[in-house]
């Protein structure tokens, strides 16, 4: 069994993956003060509760945006584990043809997800990862990865709204009615969910009109569900390709 780890800003997602299958998905809170033995007894805790044993797992790969916390993840699974994790970055093969001015500032997380959605579509692709960040990449024919956007989140532009304006409380980004709110609450979040949605359609309108050519949308993360229902454009969501991509990854790079 597989262990795959992808650490994020906000959550490390962690799941175990046994013939393609994943067999358990479990999420914890980014936290760059704990310790790797916090952090390993955290991971193996929450396998167990879902199920999985750790002492079935043969192997280990990690993805990481957060350096901070990256060693204290490594160290704790190399604990409960004894197995040396793999991990994505500059020097393993993805199939990628990245075509960036630095392909190694590329972060791993968007090399994961585009490595996971050619694993199953052809390109012309755009894919988006909605998490803390909202990114895009574009892939065009020959797996090459020509680039994309990043843009701020939708928890980040809520968070950062009611921080700055006293008089705005909290909400949750429920699926809003209509775009003309009659309150505050609605208006929040419509403004947020709505606009979201038209930056998005705006956004993929000029991909593809710079591309010259329509392409298969994709979309990814926690947030995606509550967002592309309200988009313009045709786009499929994928729960999971985080972990896909890794098992992708790491079957490639196995000795």
């Amino acid at each position: 069994m597989l262990l795959a780890i992808d650490i994020g800003n906000t959550n490390i997602v962690i799941g175990c993956i046994q013939d393609d299958k994943i067999m358990c998905e479990a999420r914890i809170a980014t936290d760059k003060t704990r310790t790797s033995d916090q952090y390993g007894v955290e991971i193996k805790s929450m396998l167990e509760a879902y199920g999985c044993r750790i002492e079935e797992v043969e192997d280990c790969i990690i993805s990481s945006v957060v350096p901070p916390v990256f060693n204290a993840v490594r160290s704790g699974v190399y604990k409960i584990t004894e197995r040396k994790p793999m991990v994505v970055g500059h020097g393993l093969k993805t199939g990628l043809d990245i075509r960036m001015d630095s392909p190694s500032q590329v972060g791993s997380d968007r090399i994961v997800i585009s490595v996971a959605a050619l694993a199953k579509r052809q390109a012309p692709l755009i894919l988006i990862d909605m998490g803390t960040a909202t990114t895009v990449e574009v892939i065009e024919p020959k797996n090459r990865y020509i680039g994309g956007l990043i843009i701020p989140g939708a928890r980040i532009s809520l968070d950062a709204l009611t921080s700055r304006a006293a008089q705005l409380p909290g909400i949750n980004l429920d699926k809003p009615g209509k775009i003309i709110a009659k309150n505050t609450v609605d208006a929040m979040r419509s403004g947020i969910m709505y606009g979201t949605a038209a930056l998005l359609d705006g956004v993929l309108d000029r991909i593809e009109e710079e591309l010259g050519h329509p392409s298969t949308i994709v979309a990814t993360g926690g947030v995606a569900p509550h967002i592309v229902s309200l988009c313009r454009h045709k786009i499929t969501i994928e729960r999971d390709l985080l972990l896909q991509g890794l098992n992708v990854i790491y079957k490639m790079n196995k000795a």
